[in-house]
């Protein structure tokens, strides 16, 4: 591709680069900088420019520091203020090919996590036809932490935001508004769920992907008033907007890890504190409540499903069947009474790289194999030196095909009570009826 593309969005034109099978535009504003009196408001329009913006480096992001040592993903943390961005790779920028659309939401516990990251970038989601728009958002006390005079929930905000620019400007990167599929891993996959359950939402997407989804339960209101109750409990500083307005990043941080601490002082708390939760107006109801008793997002196609070890490194299959497995088989099985479509895998393929995940299918080492980018960084330390190339192109594909026409294909059917079809992700692909069935029994009777 000759040059640097040029497209014109709503706010104004954005000068992209060449990129693998097609081009790329990283760090477009989709909402003005969320400082000053904009800090915890929801997000609003960026200012208009005129000419070109410069689109060839990932913007800011709203991670200040990694999740710790140990993270599997290579996340980099972006100075600056301009944190509600995003990217875009396309295979036919500045045409009209209404391409189908993938809008990818990141992980981290919703308090960490980059849309920059080598393992989301979309070069083989170009070179399958495929747009991919990958987000960032306001994390922990800024994204999440009930403020008593700002909007709950402001990185669910973000999201719908983000979903409102695809609507309205993807079409002049060859997507189709009209095709658009949210997908996330981790809390990147509960932000997926969120939207399913979230009116303001409906209409922006199509289908949904959920890969090892994890909400914060419970998930009521009173869960988000009592985290701010204990906010100001442990740091003497008021849950408000007013109060926090003008604190540096690093207090925030500080702030926050002052309110995570592990003490006996929150016992009916659960272990996340900083997620989404039931606000009663943005968040009508618990998102777990909504997607296995409710109507909201039921009749939109939903692939989803889990590792099976997770977690195992750090709390065993315990901790990964409480956060991971149960709460996604539950929404699988509620969704299958209703015949609503839906399909299930688990990613079974074990890490034989060295460390504490060796011999595991863990947290977050499906998704090279998602995003077919197993010579990314940081690939061989998770997945070893030589990954099945063979996973990779099935599981890849079954994303694609699925964004372009909301079914997997390759003879994977739905998840329904007659069968409970599972896709297993392993070296060699398969298909299994109901292979969750000891788990599901003893969870659910």
């Amino acid at each position: 591709m000759p040059g640097h593309p040029i497209v014109a969005t709503t706010h104004g034109p954005v000068r992209g680069e060449p990129h693998t099978h097609g081009a790329r535009f990283l760090g477009i504003p989709y909402a003005a900088p969320p400082v000053g009196d904009l800090r915890f408001a929801s997000p609003v329009a960026p200012q208009p420019w005129e000419s070109p913006l410069d689109a060839v480096a990932y913007g800011p992001t709203a991670q200040r520091r990694g999740i710790g040592e140990g993270a599997t993903i290579p996340e980099p943390s972006v100075p600056g203020h301009g944190i509600l961005n995003l990217n875009v790779f396309t295979p036919a920028p500045g045409t009209a090919a209404a391409l189908p659309v993938l809008v990818w939401i990141h992980g981290g516990s919703y308090v960490a996590g980059s849309a920059a990251s080598p393992w989301y970038d979309g070069a083989s989601f170009s070179r399958d036809g495929v747009v991919l728009v990958s987000l960032g958002y306001r994390l922990g006390i800024e994204g999440f932490l009930h403020l008593d005079d700002a909007p709950d929930n402001r990185g669910v905000r973000d999201w719908i935001a983000a979903l409102r620019w695809v609507r309205e400007n993807i079409a002049a990167f060859g997507g189709d508004p009209a095709k658009v599929t949210v997908a996330g891993q981790s809390a990147g996959g509960g932000a997926v769920q969120t939207l399913l359950a979230t009116p303001a939402a409906r209409g922006l997407f199509r289908g949904a992907i959920a890969l090892s989804a994890s909400l914060m339960e419970p998930q009521e209101r009173w869960v988000g008033r009592a985290v701010a109750e204990l906010f100001t409990r442990r740091t003497g500083v008021p849950a408000t907007a007013a109060a926090l307005r003008d604190l540096t990043d690093e207090r925030i941080l500080s702030l926050q890890d002052t309110l995570s601490e592990p003490r006996p002082d929150r016992p009916e708390l659960p272990r996340r504190v900083l997620a989404p939760f039931a606000d009663g107006e943005l968040l009508p109801r618990p998102v777990l409540t909504e997607l296995t008793e409710g109507d909201l997002g039921a009749e939109l196609p939903l692939l989803l499903g889990f590792t099976r070890q997770e977690f195992n490194s750090f709390g065993g299959q315990e901790l990964t069947d409480l956060v991971f497995r149960r709460p996604n088989l539950a929404v699988a099985e509620a969704r299958a009474a209703r015949g609503h479509p839906t399909w299930l895998y688990e990613f079974r393929w074990p890490s034989p790289a060295p460390g504490s995940g060796k011999g595991l299918a863990f947290h977050c080492l499906d998704l090279p194999f998602a995003f077919d980018l197993l010579a990314a960084e940081g690939v061989p330390a998770a997945a070893g030196e030589s990954p099945p190339q063979r996973l990779a192109d099935a599981m890849h594909a079954s994303l694609v095909a699925f964004v372009r026409d909301l079914d997997p294909g390759g003879a994977w059917p739905r998840y329904t009570r007659a069968r409970r079809a599972t896709r297993l992700w392993e070296a060699v692909p398969r298909l299994v009826d109901d292979p969750l069935r000891a788990e599901r029994e003893s969870w659910f009777g």
